[in-house]
């Protein structure tokens, strides 16, 4: 009897670490979609079509950084639009690998304010793939998006004039970008 106690002690101890192991794994991609669904902390969405434009006006500010361990210069075309809330808009960045070999880079990006950041939803942009530029290079990146018109419907977020949309791109694998 003391054995079947020890071993169901023991059993019960290992499914709770491979429970624990398993949902610490798990936690980033949920954390991931809870983010997308729900716009926490600026997390925008994404869209295939702008739902159209209505007569209030919204200012997007346009924010770029890079990694310092990123040889590469990144900047907005502009730093900022005026668009209709619902409309379809398109912005440019550019970046420019400074470095004298082919660098593989990712964007990251997030909304602020955060409470618009389930409003804000991007049809294309460079930041759903790697970006590799080769020395010298410099590329233009467009990011398609619009702000969706329940903004205007939601008291926390009806009152914003303007949203910043920020990226900051990071070297995909320094060790894979050395050779």
């Amino acid at each position: 009897m003391r054995v079947e106690r020890t071993t169901r002690t023991a059993l019960l101890a290992v499914l709770g670490i491979c429970f624990m192991t398993g949902l610490a794994f798990a936690s980033v991609p949920l954390y991931r979609l809870f983010c997308q669904v729900t716009g926490l902390n600026g997390t925008t969405q994404r869209g295939l079509v702008a739902p159209g434009g209505t007569d209030r006006q919204i200012r997007v500010d346009f924010d770029a950084n890079v990694d310092p361990k990123l040889p590469w210069k990144f900047a907005p075309e502009n730093p900022s639009d005026t668009i209709a809330v619902g409309a379809r808009d398109m912005a440019f960045f550019t970046a420019t690998n400074t470095s004298d070999r082919p660098i593989t880079g990712t964007a990251t990006f997030n909304v602020t304010p955060a409470q618009a950041g389930k409003y804000f939803t991007k049809i294309q942009c460079f930041c759903f793939t790697e970006q590799t530029l080769k020395p010298g290079e410099t590329a233009r990146m467009p990011v398609i998006f619009f702000v969706d018109p329940k903004i205007l419907k939601d008291p926390d977020a009806a009152d914003i004039q303007t949203i910043t949309l920020s990226y900051t791109f990071y070297p995909v694998d320094s060790a894979k970008n050395a050779s």
